[in-house]
Formats: C-alpha cells, structure tokens, sequence
C-alpha cells in the first residue's frame, strides 16, 4: 500500500520486526520434537545462525567454536586477523579507547594491507579444527583476494557489503561481474545485502546459493543518519522471500537461501525473520555479547572505519554471558540475549511448527510496539 507523503511523492509503507508479531495457531507441539537444522549445500548444520564476519564477532576461536556448536562461523577477510599476526594488542585498544577517539584510530590501524599469507592462515585454523571453512569479503576486495580464499580451502564463500547489486556501475574500474564470477567457482557462495525484490532476483539470477539481505539496520551501522537510507527489515526479508518463490518457478527448482542480516539483536527479532520467510539469520550484536567474542563488549563492523565517509560507530553491547549460554542456554536473563536455540524452538513449538521451512508459514500481524 503506498502513501501519499506529499503531492509530488508516494512511499510504501514497510514494517520493522518491531512492527509485526507471530500469531498462535490451532495447535501445539513438544519444543523436543522441533528442529532447528538448517542446510546449504552439501553442509548441514544443527541451528540456522551464522557469524556475521565483523571483528568485533569473529576471530578464528570463535569461529571454531560456533561450528562446534552448529552453526556457521564466518571470518572477516579483511579485518585485523588478515592485517596483524596478533591483533589481541589492537583490539584491547579499540575497547579502551574514548568514543572520541576511536573512529580516527581505527581508520589508522585497518589502513595496514592485507595479507594473503595471513588469510590462508586463519582457513587453515578452522580447516584444522574440523568445522565448515566460511570467509568474507566485499565485492571492492574480491577481485584482489579470491584466488587466495580458494586455494586455502574455503566451503562457503561470501561476498558481503553495505548493499550489493549485480549491476555496478564504475567509470574507474572494472566491476565485479558477479554472475561470470559464481560461475566459475566450485564453493557455493552467498551474496548481499540486497533489500528489495528486484535486486534479490538479480542476485538469485548470478548463481548465488544464498542472498543476505539487509541494509543499514545493524546496531553498529549509522547509514540511516550519513546516507538517509535504510530498509525495514521484515518487509525486506519478505520481499526477497517473495524473489525467492518467484526465482524457483523461474530457473525451473533452483531453491536460493534467503538469509536476514540485521536488525536481530534479540531472540525476537530472529523468530520474526524466519517468520517473515528467511532461512537462516546472521548475527553480529547477538554474538558480540558473548564473553569470549574479540569485541570484548564492543561491537563495530567495517563502516565504521571507512577511510572516508564512515557510516558506523562502536557501540557498547556488553556481555550477555559465554557463548554456549547464548546459543543454547541456559538462560541468564528474560530479555532475549541468552539461549537463542531455545527461544527459537520454543515458539515454533508454540505456534505448532515442526521445522523452519514450515514455520515460514506462520501467521503474522502487524502490531506496533509501544515502549512502556
């Protein structure tokens, strides 16, 4: 439905996880008899959470130790574990550092060049570890640093930025040809963020086994303040499940993962995103409150250290507890920080769903939320 915001100017009115609310049905189901598993390609995993690859979520460790978990640990490629052999000095100093200080320092300490030797380092360490090799980096950096990725043994391959499109145009340089690229590759790759449907279908349309999607609405980004755009996210995550539906019929049965990528701080928020059609959820605040996250009660993604136009800030999130507590409990606090596999469970088994393909058919009304 659009709205007239002014004689010259109509606008569609979207909805925030905020604004919606999943309904109850007819019937109820044991939470153990509900699964969380979650596949893409060849791999499989017991919960649909992946790492967002920030530093403040995501060193080597904890990407081991999520997969050990179940879920999907993805590393920044660009970041601190790529730049520095030990980062753990720079990152106490982020977390020290006074809020007015700490944009300038950090655009000095990512300024230092990525190393390929590094990066194949860190894969090495999650291959050693068993777990599902999965790396990041952003469509500017592809070019420069994929055949690296590859040869280290990368699993899943993603390709993530603030918003990225199958359509770049540059009169500098030669974009990346993102359906050439895909194509060639043997790792399933996963690509975003997009916010609408259009840009998700072309996105589908390259080959990508999974579309991010989401754009300026993480905790850490301040896109919607420097650059005045933003997408409410259970409209955008509805929107591209909506290209999801129509790209099957389309290429005749290829199935494209649609994963939500911001705006899911609490265990809430990723129920409605699985509601609103998602497969799976990335988590960046989440996961940067745990206690053994690099962040240490910090949280801050690549935006925030443009050399620029910084478009992010590092934000406070502080420590919600370890974290198997907040991936699997037991819960420390009611307000949906801690036990996320436990939350999710327990309202697919409230609303009576089995598993997440049929919980994407859940009912949903809009409802506001009103702050007390």
């Amino acid at each position: 439905m659009e709205i007239e915001i002014g004689r010259g100017k109509r606008g569609r009115r979207a909805y925030s996880f905020d604004d919606v609310a999943v309904v109850p049905s007819r019937r109820t189901r044991d939470p153990r008899q509900v699964s969380l598993s979650w596949q893409i390609d060849a791999y499989q995993f017991d919960t649909p959470f992946i790492a967002a690859p920030m530093d403040s979520v995501m060193s080597p460790a904890t990407a081991i130790e999520l997969g050990k978990r179940g879920g999907l640990g993805v590393l920044n490629l660009e970041g601190l574990w790529t730049r520095y052999e030990d980062p753990e000095s720079i990152l106490e100093e982020i977390a020290q550092l006074p809020a007015e200080q700490v944009t300038q320092r950090m655009q000095q300490v990512y300024a230092e060049p990525i190393k390929d030797e590094l990066i194949t380092a860190r894969l090495r360490e999650l291959r050693d570890a068993g777990v599902v090799v999965s790396g990041a980096l952003s469509p500017q950096r592809t070019q420069e640093h994929y055949e690296t990725v590859l040869k280290a043994g990368v699993d899943v391959f993603v390709i993530r930025g603030t918003t990225v499109s199958a359509e770049h145009v540059s009169g500098d340089a030669e974009p990346l040809n993102l359906k050439k690229f895909i194509y060639d590759l043997d790792v399933p790759v996963i690509v975003g963020g997009a916010s609408t449907y259009q840009a998700a279908l072309h996105l589908m349309r390259t080959g990508a086994a999974g579309v991010l999607v989401g754009f300026g609405g993480g905790a850490a980004l301040t896109t919607r303040t420097t650059l005045g755009i933003h997408a409410p996210m259970a409209t955008a995550v509805a929107d591209v499940a909506a290209a999801r539906r129509d790209y099957l019929d389309e290429s005749g049965g290829r199935y494209v993962h649609v994963i939500a990528d911001g705006g899911l701080g609490r265990s809430g928020d990723m129920v409605k995103a699985i509601a609103c059609g998602a497969d799976a959820i990335m988590l960046g605040t989440a996961l940067a409150r745990a206690a053994e996250a690099p962040g240490r009660g910090f949280h801050w993604g690549p935006e925030a250290h443009h050399q620029e136009l910084p478009r992010g800030a590092r934000v406070e999130v502080g420590i919600a507890g370890t974290l198997e507590e907040i991936l699997t409990g037991p819960g420390t606090a009611p307000d949906g920080t801690t036990n996320l596999s436990g939350a999710l469970r327990r309202s697919m088994a409230t609303t009576g769903y089995s598993d997440l393909k049929e919980f994407q058919r859940v009912d949903i009304v809009v409802s506001p939320y009103q702050p007390s």
